[in-house]
């Protein structure tokens, strides 16, 4: 069995020390492994390019953005990949029942040959695992982004928080139809989601969009409109995931194969919580039975 780990040294839960000790973990039955260390943006992508052809297994030991690019990085493989938490929130290992703690995430993979496949989504041709949005969720990310990162680290939940609050303030609570889910309604912003929970805040699941499976198609969940006095109900929701299914003041598509939205501007896209940039027509796409993920035993 030969074995890959690509390692993102600068994600917020990574160390030297606790590589070592995932390395540990990963060979534990015998088996070799190969570590190579990623270098800057997009180099993620580069190293799972070149390994999907050399190794049986891939390993990602890093954040949601290492995870999406290694991701797009391995579109024409069909290799086994297991990822590793290392980031602040890690929301793919994490939806996949892997716990938190990466090297008892790397005990559990390890020792297992265990697979799942799963579905991803694409927008505009771009990958992601677990979520995308078109504006306000695209707009934090931003917004966060542009705080800096330490070292190469996001700044964590607390300035997500922060952030949101600061965002809704500043259009005074009010979240007017900016953008058209064609051939379906017009709404305020969009969220698109291959898996539920759509992310995490802290140890808190965020069940935007509740119906949604990485064994089926896409959930896209987009409130009409959204005002002052519904934004309680909105955090409602994502807490409890129940009732925006049903609610008419939210447009709810499960299992979908494909969805287009035309913006009535330039609008912030995001995948997997990385900044895609402004577009003004974004296309969603379920690419079903893509990926052999490892998931070990529980």
């Amino acid at each position: 069995m030969r074995q890959a780990l690509i390692v993102n040294p600068n994600a917020t839960q990574v160390t030297a020390e606790l590589t070592l000790a995932v390395e540990r973990e990963l060979t534990a039955t015998g088996e070799q492994i190969e570590t190579f260390l990623t270098e800057g943006p997009r180099h993620a992508a580069e190293l799972a390019a070149e390994a999907a052809g050399d190794y049986d297994r891939i390993y990602v030991y890093g954040g949601d953005g290492a995870f999406n690019e290694v991701v797009n990085g391995i579109e024409d493989a069909d290799v086994a990949v297991g990822f590793l938490p290392g980031g602040g929130t890690s929301v793919l290992p994490r939806a996949l029942g892997l716990p938190r703690d990466a090297v008892e995430a790397a005990r559990r993979l390890g020792r297992s040959g265990r697979e799942r496949r799963i579905a991803l989504g694409r927008v505009n041709g771009r990958r992601f695992t677990f979520s995308a949005g078109l504006g306000l969720d695209a707009e934090l990310v931003r917004r966060v982004d542009a705080l800096g990162r330490r070292d190469g680290r996001r700044p964590g939940d607390a300035a997500f928080a922060r952030a949101l609050l600061g965002l809704l303030a500043g259009r005074f609570g009010r979240l007017r139809p900016a953008m058209t889910v064609v051939g379906r309604d017009r709404v305020a912003f969009a969220l698109v989601a291959n898996c539920d929970p759509y992310s995490y805040a802290g140890r808190f699941a965020i069940h935007a969009a509740p119906e949604a499976r990485f064994e089926l198609g896409l959930d896209l969940v987009a409130p009409r409109a959204v005002g002052p006095l519904q934004l309680p109900r909105v955090a409602a929701w994502a807490a409890r995931g129940r009732g925006q299914t049903s609610s008419p003041r939210v447009l709810y598509l499960h299992d979908v194969d494909e969805v287009e939205i035309e913006c009535d501007g330039p609008t912030a896209l995001q995948a997997d919580g990385e900044d895609l940039g402004d577009v003004v027509t974004a296309r969603f796409e379920a690419e079903r039975d893509a990926l052999r993920v490892l998931v070990g035993d529980n």
